[in-house]
């Protein structure tokens, strides 16, 4: 067995096992623990295919910024564990019934899908020679589709303000400060003026 080998299996199968304990962790922090690992075997897998700008990507992006966002938020919430698994026993059924679901459409995806004898030739047709993978890579996004890639943007950042806007709450007792309020006040109203004599207090 090879090097890049024995790289693919233990990439491939820390991907499959932390996949797994996501799913089957009880404890929220240890699932964005397994779902951090589960990352990095991805971005090893990519690396292994010749996408180390992709991998990078994901190494920064979802472990550096999601993952890290994602467990600070659990941490930070104040989740009952009881409700929790009590919501997750009434809707196990169904959450069985869409797995088997998935599964059959995997394994008849699998079962008919066949290795193009043109593979190679495509690849090297979007790739020439010469041209290294993020080059390319950057020469499609921002150039055939710059448009499509602008507009994309700007649907997160809608999302971004839209789950602001739903999430912001404004509490009575929570002071805040109001600019306007501090720029247009009057001195005069806002001072006064005490002529404390030598040996008096206030």
């Amino acid at each position: 067995m090879t090097v890049a080998a024995f790289a693919f299996y233990l990439f491939a199968i820390s991907a499959i096992a932390a996949g797994l304990m996501v799913v089957l962790s009880k404890n929220p922090v240890h699932s964005v623990l397994w779902l951090i690992l589960a990352f990095l075997s991805s971005a090893g897998l990519f690396v292994l295919m010749g996408a180390e700008f992709v991998a990078m990507l994901l190494v920064i992006v979802y472990v550096g910024a999601v993952a890290v966002l994602f467990l600070f938020v659990v941490m930070m919430l104040d989740v009952d564990f009881a409700e929790l698994k009590g919501e997750l026993a009434r809707y196990m059924p169904l959450g069985l019934l869409i797995g088997v679901v998935i599964v059959l459409q995997l394994g008849i995806a699998f079962g008919t899908w066949q290795a193009s004898d043109m593979a190679p030739e495509m690849r090297a047709a979007v790739t020439p020679d010469g041209v290294q993978n993020t080059a390319a890579l950057g020469a499609l996004i921002y150039d055939k589709y710059i448009l499509l890639f602008q507009l994309a943007g700007l649907i997160l950042l809608v999302a971004m303000v839209g789950a602001i806007v739903l999430t912001l709450r404004h509490r009575k007792d929570v002071k805040r400060q109001d600019v306007l309020a501090q720029m247009y006040r009057d001195p005069a109203k806002a001072m006064e003026l005490k002529d404390v004599k030598p040996g008096q207090g206030l």
